[in-house]
């Protein structure tokens, strides 16, 4: 009974609410091709909840020391990528498990913002030492997945890791010099960049330029979410997705079949949802018990806005296509089930903390 008080139900209220979205919108949007895909992401959704529900009874305290494994597990899979990874659309990106394809860039996230978390429960990021440790942690990850090559994962490991390092107390002063270094650098960022990724580029700033080539996708995609107008054509009305001119509309374009069949209404709903889940995730992390579990939710919560923005941005023309997944709504199995481990993350936070439920001796890291 007490477990049950302590349970956040506005978070699994929020999180119901979008796996009825994403099961509806997938559904609309591989109806006529290959419907197996909808009932994968539902067993998808079945082994996430599972992660969810036995997280939320993993006591955190555990989860935290067990940090520096988790990392180096992350790791050495995102190592054997380039070894004997499959090769799918052009990129080394996957793990074959024979029962699913695992993408280990997916998991490094997750692990990744977990040691930052750890690293900085029991200090700041004020001396170089503690600085230059996350970015440590935080570049050597990054420059494997970007020699996948996967832009969209490495900037979401950039964003979380800075979060993060800002929420521990970075100086402005240092952030102020982060920024101007980072606007410096892109120009050697586009010199690294790859011929596709710099033709996505040429193709958001005027896709008009090779409308059935590298603008086609953009093109389709916005005239889907236009054409939606304000209630939308219909469930399973929509001519774009109906007609599969939408490029991947059960994966990173899943956005536009929403736009297209729901509207502007379904397009409110969803962001609603997002926006109260994000809130939601900050105000956990606010109320938690401990500077870990803080900056923890903070990781997580720089995640979803990170995906969302790009995903939602990259469709409507506004960023370049880089291939982050709608959050759960698009289809796939690794982001679905790391992001319903991260929200079990979340939930155990909420529970420990409404329990009061110390999580080590006093003065421990952890603490």
């Amino acid at each position: 009974m007490r477990f049950l008080k302590s349970i956040d139900w506005v978070l699994l209220a929020i999180l119901c609410a979008l796996a009825a979205v994403g099961m509806v919108t997938l559904f609309a949007a591989v109806h006529q091709g290959d419907s197996g895909l909808w009932q994968k992401q539902g067993i998808f959704w079945g082994v996430g909840m599972l992660v969810f529900m036995a997280l939320c009874f993993m006591p955190l305290r555990l989860l935290g020391l067990a940090c520096w494994p988790m990392y180096g597990v992350a790791l050495l899979l995102v190592l054997l990528v380039p070894l004997i990874g499959d090769v799918h659309m052009g990129a080394r990106r996957w793990l074959d498990l024979g029962v699913m394809n695992l993408q280990p860039s997916e998991i490094m996230k997750w692990a990744l913002m977990f040691i930052l978390a750890h690293w900085f429960s029991s200090r700041e990021a004020r001396g170089w030492v503690e600085i230059l440790t996350a970015l440590l942690l935080t570049a050597l990850p990054a420059s494997l997945i970007i020699m996948q090559p996967d832009l969209g994962t490495t900037l979401v490991l950039l964003f979380a890791a800075s979060a993060m390092i800002i929420a521990a107390g970075l100086p402005w002063r240092l952030l102020g010099l982060a920024v101007v270094a980072g606007l410096a650098s892109l120009p050697l960022l586009w010199h690294f960049m790859h011929d596709y990724q710099k033709q996505r580029v040429l193709t958001l700033l005027d896709p008009q330029s090779d409308p059935l080539g590298a603008g086609y996708h953009v093109i389709q995609s916005t005239i889907a979410i236009g054409s939606g107008g304000l209630l939308g054509k219909g469930f399973l009305h929509g001519t774009q997705d109906r007609l599969h001119f939408l490029p991947e509309q059960h994966t990173d374009f899943i956005f536009s079949v929403l736009a297209e069949e729901g509207g502007f209404i379904a397009v409110a709903l969803l962001l609603f949802l997002y926006s109260a889940l994000i809130m939601r995730i900050l105000w956990i992390g606010h109320k938690a018990y401990s500077r870990f579990a803080s900056l923890l939710c903070i990781g997580i919560a720089s995640i979803f806005m990170l995906y969302i923005t790009v995903n939602i941005g990259m469709v409507s023309g506004i960023f370049p296509v880089v291939g982050l997944p709608l959050p759960f709504i698009s289809y796939g199995g690794s982001a679905l089930v790391t992001m319903l481990a991260a929200s079990g993350l979340v939930m155990r936070i909420a529970i420990e903390s409404k329990g009061q439920i110390p999580w080590q001796r006093p003065g421990s890291p952890l603490a």
